[in-house]
């Protein structure tokens, strides 16, 4: 008994960082409707700042004053993020804000490097606090009992804040109906500053907490963003006594699961998320007119016509210059193109399912991965050749997205876009936890091409017969009736329906069709290397994709195309340099305030200016 009442308390002492900065995230998307990405960034800062802190206040008071300023610096480092990066694009489409904030992720990255350097840092311990206490004969850290006294009391504070102050009215007013709050007369920018600052301070606070029992480093920002939008998504989004259930949930059930289950740790509260989902759609405390909204891709765009004879020939052009590029072109440089034709398939796999179809996956490296690793799980153990792997490795990842589709199409929306990542995030553990087959973070390796197709050139040729392929195949299916009806599904569901279409067949058809792409890339890609690892299953390699869809344009059909080239090329010029994530960082951040609809979107609109001056002077 006593045992189970000390796992119990250290569970409960778990969830107060991670309440805090799930707190402090579901503040923030209740008012603004911004799913902030980079709010594990401010954790980790919150950590660095109250370390640096504590090293200047010493004592006592020094400690929990450090926790403290910790919060309102990281705070203050929120409001500049909001004013400079977040404002100019409040109105853009959900989509662009993700790619905003994962941009701030990059920027804060390095430039924490840059001060503090790449060494972890170990907290220092909370004065008084230090040492156990014996309940019923089990240890319980004194620290982990202090956890369980600040918890409740800054569960409090939000609670008065929110139902018993004028600004907390404002905010549930926001939450509620912000376009009514602004017909009031409501500063609706300062508010979203306001709120935003709050938010951020949470972050920073909880990140100062746990710095006597983990310490920092710079992999933190990750390590609990999926678990903070984990607990946010089952206890609804916007909704605080959900966001609290819910961390204690998830901290209470990973504590138990280490004891008595310890290969379930990373699956668990993946599996815990899907299961809420299934029977409240908008988790536990949600409301659906939240987890309803759409605008993820924007308005509608104008219709979309078959390529012209010039476009063609452009295309046919730029295929016959990459083609020659054996003859031209260094060994690297063919690798290097190889990698950029396999990332191109895998970028427009995904655009065809949110350009065309509005579904914004946060997911889509489960197919990707998934197609590689039946790639190479045939070859290392059924002595499969190159020929059949690459035949059967989109039909597996197909099937994986016909089965997750089936669920995560019963939602729409950022409820639709975190189960995707759910899913993604339980074949990933799967992966890594099954070393008997998958070898875990070992990896399968020595997963060669056949011998006719070992080298270099040959297996470029053959990269891009099949990417070029897939492309075009894709970008058919777009001007098929198939497509068209998919845009209708997007733009408004009701009116495809009362015309006869079945939007959710549509739907499950364009997501498994991706996936099945998806899965082709992925072969391919494990054939190149030799190998896979887990990490090509992660959140960041969704994060990459969706990074493409928006640097190329998520309104044309050539946005993943074109964005997987740019960004590809760009990373292989700033990978060179020591702090190539806070130039790539910065990058993306210009590029969503100044150039929302992308490259292509961008140079598309400037021809059709120019075009419409050079008119103008012409008829003069």
């Amino acid at each position: 008994m006593g045992f189970f009442i000390a796992q119990l308390l250290t569970g409960l002492a778990n969830a107060g960082a991670l309440f805090m900065v799930a707190s402090g995230l579901s503040l923030i998307f209740g008012v603004t409707r911004i799913v902030n990405f980079a709010h594990g960034s401010f954790y980790m800062l919150g950590a660095y700042v109250g370390y640096s802190l504590m090293q200047v206040l010493p004592g006592a008071v020094g400690f929990w004053a450090s926790i403290l300023l910790a919060g309102v610096i990281v705070g203050l480092i929120g409001v500049i993020v909001e004013i400079c990066v977040l404002r100019p694009v409040y109105r853009a489409p959900e989509l662009f804000q993700l790619v905003a904030t994962f941009g701030v992720i990059l920027v804060i990255q390095d430039l924490t490097l840059m001060t503090w350097g790449a060494e972890d840092v170990l907290g220092p311990r909370a004065p008084g606090l230090t040492g156990v206490v014996r309940i019923m004969g089990e240890p319980v850290p004194k620290y982990d009992l202090a956890l369980l006294v600040i918890t409740p009391f800054v569960a409090l504070g939000l609670w008065y804040l929110i139902t018993r102050t004028r600004v907390g009215v404002l905010v549930r007013a926001a939450t509620q109906d912000r376009e009514m709050v602004g017909a009031l007369g409501v500063n609706q920018s300062w508010l979203f500053t306001g709120v935003f600052f709050l938010g951020c301070a949470l972050a920073g606070l909880g990140g100062a907490l746990q710095l006597p029992k983990g310490g920092a480093d710079l992999l933190m920002d990750f390590n609990i963003l999926t678990a903070v939008f984990v607990v946010v998504v089952i206890g609804g989004m916007g909704s605080l006594p959900g966001a609290y259930l819910a961390a204690v949930l998830i901290s209470v059930l990973g504590v138990f699961g280490v004891t008595y289950m310890p290969q379930s740790t990373l699956v668990l509260m993946f599996v815990i998320m899907v299961l809420v989902l299934m029977i409240r759609p908008y988790g536990l405390f949600g409301r659906p007119e939240v987890a309803g909204e759409h605008g993820q891709v924007g308005e509608p765009e104008r219709p979309i016509k078959p390529a012209g004879l010039r476009a063609r020939m452009i295309v046919a052009a730029g295929l016959a210059v990459l083609a020659l590029m054996p003859v031209y072109g260094s060994s690297f440089a063919l690798v290097l193109a190889t990698d950029i034709l396999i990332f191109c398939l895998f970028a427009a796999s995904l655009h065809f399912i949110l350009g065309l179809g509005g579904l914004v996956s946060f997911g889509h490296a489960a197919f990707f991965g998934g197609g590689a690793y039946v790639a190479a799980l045939l070859v290392t153990y059924a002595d499969t050749p190159m020929e059949l792997a690459l035949l059967l490795a989109p039909l597996g990842a197909g099937m994986a997205a016909i089965i997750i589709g089936w669920v995560c199409l019963r939602l729409t929306g950022v409820y639709f876009a975190m189960l995707t990542l759910a899913f993604s995030q339980l074949l990933w553990s799967l992966v890594f936890q099954w070393g008997e087959v998958t070898r875990g973070d070992d990896g399968l390796v020595n997963i060669w091409p056949s011998a006719w197709a070992s080298g270099t050139t040959v297996y470029f040729y053959l990269s891009l017969v099949i990417c070029t392929g897939g492309i075009l195949f894709l970008r058919h299916a777009a001007h098929a009736p198939f497509g068209y009806a998919l845009r209708a599904a997007r733009d408004s569901a009701r009116q495809a329906e009362a015309t006869g279409i079945d939007t959710k067949r549509v739907q499950w058809a364009a997501f498994a069709l991706a996936g099945a792409m998806a899965g082709v890339a992925g072969g391919l890609f494990v054939f190149s290397k030799g190998s896979v690892f887990p990490n090509e299953l992660e959140i960041a390699r969704s994060f990459d994709a969706l990074i493409v869809v928006f640097l190329g344009g998520v309104k044309t059909l050539a946005g993943g195309v074109v964005g997987g080239v740019a960004l590809e090329g760009v990373k292989d010029i700033l990978t060179r340099f020591e702090y190539w994530r806070l130039a790539l960082g910065v990058l993306i951040i210009l590029v969503v305030i100044v150039a929302p609809d992308g490259l292509v979107g961008t140079a598309r609109k400037l021809a059709e200016r120019w075009g419409i001056l050079r008119g103008a002077e012409d008829s003069k």
